[in-house]
């Protein structure tokens, strides 16, 4: 088809579009030509002119029209710029247009702006992996605007992932296409802002309320099968006046539901969002770590230094999904109670900051030290093209970094090389960095000062890749009698021996893992020699925290031990002592029977707890416990253990089976034979259940001993 075939259609849509409303549409820009005429650019982003649609690297872009239309992945999302168009008069009750790309607001983009003020605003629907470059029709009401001059804005200024914003065919209209934005001025006069968010309307679909220019509320729709209620807490804001802006997909029937249904009360519907009174929430975890907002994954740079457990973590600032990796920062005195901190490492030109690790350069190798203080050293990939990895460093004990001036520190090796683990090898006075290659491939490399790195030698792990540990621990205690563990993202682990150049593999992968949410654990570095411990923390992937301000949580903190079993040594895993730093109130049972029907626990309801176990199955078929209506059972024939649709295999030791079991508002983490096997896995409770219970099935069994202990919340109230 010809352009002027194309230009032909679309002009017979203007005229069935006049005929319908009574006024033709009027086309601003539908970037047709070979440049984007009187708009003006600045900034690498937008290209020479309009895309010829997808982009090299890019996945393939439709529901535009014609052949050409704004598209900013020009060299990728590292690209940043701006596109205006001249001037243009408000004519038509609104403003429509094609739009896609990524969903960071007020920097992947396009505004409106009226006397030089952003009145409209509208950014693609994807902030996390996946997506699609799909554009969908949106529509702004600008009628209170009418005979009003205005410019057109689009805006690219991210750098992470989805860093980049497509928009085509934009038109003054009579007839609204597409998501609706409206917006309305609200004086806040009651506590709760309550409204209900669509079945099945996905991330376009978004309502924020704006006070003196800013957004503090955001809530995205998702692509659930029944309509909910939200709930925002405003105590804080009572007085004041804002205005809500909600943009929406009309029903069949033109009903716009979060529109209708949207106002003010005094008491909460449905999930209540708390932000003024954070770590609150109703499906905030207790004492599990989560940043106070938005997207994070992968532990990074574990250190301890005087008294201090850092706990970085892979985090979007901007956005409730993964995207624009910047290394955010927390530190706990107990790896319970944690006090985050400004965000420490973040994106340049070099790339977003992927996952890597931390180390304290207590003999200064790398020159860094600029003071009394030891030097903090982080090492962590820069996810541009091609990954490298890269170091940065503190001189004031993790509140402030400075990146190494001649970064990258180790180029690009192989595929996309990434998330460096670093450790002090004191017998060849060396660092050595476990580092992942590509597909199941890792490698090591040694280097006197941080700064300057050789291969040592090849690690392939079967099955596994992403985010290695390495270290060495003692067996059953046994400090002349070691191995090494090297470690992959999924838990999965080898065991070997290591002499300074070269890992030596003498069994593995075994499992480590068997719940259904559990990744890129990492273990601290520094932890002192008079504790002896190997301590760990994991990104819980994948749960689901519906209206809540953040989005995934942290593992509890375990101690990792090197045990002799009848199939060899294999790693323990099981929960540090410091969860006894929120234990309440205890209740405690031995030497009983366990018969069916029974449940001991029937009297305790709530949604925090540790629980300690020994149990002899006997004569049952099946013992466990209810927490809040799901399960942890144990098997007695099959001498498995499962929970939330995942099962693990545990021998009885003695005729005996050992569980310790963490329950917190969104997570249940099983341990079976003091850390033979871990399950953590996330859940969504129903909030009405907080009801706990002990069973016997098919005969009795015996509480050899068991503790239930309520625990407190470890954030401050």
């Amino acid at each position: 088809m010809t352009r002027r075939m194309i230009a032909g259609l679309w002009a017979s849509v203007l005229v069935l579009t006049a005929a319908a409303s009574g006024a033709p549409d009027i086309l601003i820009a539908d970037f047709e030509g070979k440049d984007y005429g009187d708009w003006k650019m600045e900034g690498e982003a937008f290209g020479p002119g309009p895309a010829r649609g997808t982009l090299p690297n890019q996945m393939p872009v439709s529901g535009f029209e014609g052949k050409g239309l704004v598209n900013s992945f020009c060299n990728g999302d590292r690209t940043t710029g701006t596109l205006a168009s001249p001037p243009l008069k408000i004519e038509r009750k609104f403003i429509n247009f094609l739009i896609g790309g990524g969903m960071h607001p007020g920097e992947t983009c396009i505004n409106l702006l009226v006397d030089g003020k952003v009145v409209r605003t509208a950014t693609g629907p994807n902030d996390r992996p996946g997506g699609t470059e799909r554009l969908d029709w949106y529509s702004w009401d600008v009628s209170e605007f009418a005979g009003r001059s205005a410019i057109l804005q689009i805006v690219d200024k991210a750098t992470g992932g989805w860093g980049h914003i497509n928009i085509d065919h934009i038109v003054q209209s009579d007839v609204r296409r597409g998501a609706v934005e409206t917006l309305k001025d609200v004086a806040i006069e009651r506590d709760y802002i309550v409204f209900q968010l669509p079945a099945r309307q996905g991330p376009r679909t978004q309502v924020s309320l704006i006070v003196d220019g800013k957004t503090v509320r955001h809530t995205v729709a998702s692509n659930a099968d029944a309509a909910c209620w939200m709930t925002w807490d405003v105590s804080k804001l009572k007085g004041r006046s804002g205005r809500l802006r909600i943009a929406e997909m009309p029903a069949p029937d033109g009903t716009l539901t979060i529109q209708s249904s949207c106002t003010q009360s005094n008491e909460a519907k449905g999930v209540l969002m708390i932000t003024d009174k954070l770590y609150q929430e109703t499906y905030r975890p207790q004492f599990h770590f989560t940043p106070a907002k938005n997207w994070t994954n992968d532990p990074n740079g574990l250190i301890f230094y005087k008294g201090e457990y850092h706990l970085f973590f892979q985090h979007n600032p901007t956005g409730i999904n993964w995207g624009n990796m910047t290394w955010g920062h927390a530190v706990s005195p107990d790896m319970v109670h944690w006090t985050q901190l400004d965000h420490a490492i973040h994106p340049d030109t070099l790339g977003t900051i992927f996952s890597g690790s931390g180390v304290v350069d207590w003999a200064n190798t790398a020159g860094f030290q600029a003071g009394d203080e030891k030097v903090l050293v982080a090492i962590y990939t820069s996810a541009g093209k091609p990954f490298t990895q890269s170091i940065a460093y503190s001189n004031d004990r993790g509140r402030t970094w400075t990146k190494y001036e001649k970064n990258p520190v180790l180029g690009h090796v192989a595929g996309d090389n990434r998330d460096p683990k670093v450790l002090w090898h004191e017998p060849t006075k060396k660092w050595v960095m476990a580092l992942y290659l590509d597909k199941n491939d890792y490698a090591l490399f040694g280097s006197p000062n941080l700064k300057d790195w050789t291969r040592l030698c090849d690690v392939p792990m079967p099955g596994s890749g992403e985010c290695p540990d390495f270290f060495e621990l003692p067996v059953d205690g046994d400090a002349g009698n070691t191995r090494w563990v090297f470690w992959g993202a999924n838990g999965a682990y080898l065991l070997g021996t290591f002499d300074g150049k070269t890992f030596t593999k003498e069994s593995g992968p075994h499992p480590s893992n068997w719940g259904g949410n559990c990744y890129a654990a990492q273990t601290w570095s520094d932890v002192p020699k008079s504790d002896g411990r190997r301590l760990q923390i994991a990104w819980m992937n994948g749960g689901k925290y519906p209206g809540m301000p953040f989005n995934q949580q942290m593992s509890f903190p375990c101690e990792l031990t090197l045990r002799t079993t009848p199939d060899g040594i294999r790693l323990y895993r099981r929960p540090v002592r410091e969860i006894e730093t929120i234990h309440a109130r205890k209740h405690a049972w031995s030497n009983q029977a366990l018969k069916p029907g029974e449940n001991p626990l029937a009297t305790l309801a709530g949604e925090l707890f540790e629980i300690r176990a020994e149990i002899e199955p006997g004569r049952a078929a099946e013992v466990g416990f209810t927490l809040r209506g799901e399960k942890v059972h144990y098997d007695v024939g099959k001498k498995t253990v499962a929970c939330l649709s995942k099962t693990a295999p545990l021998p009885p030791e003695k005729g005996r089976i050992r569980l310790q079991v963490l329950l917190d508002r969104t997570s249940i983490e099983v341990f079976g034979n003091d850390g033979l096997i871990s399950m953590p896995t996330c859940f969504l409770p129903d909030l009405a259940n907080r009801s706990l219970g002990l069973y016997a099935v098919g005969g009795e069994a015996k509480i050899v001993s068991l503790e239930v202990y309520e625990l407190k919340s470890a954030w401050p109230m």
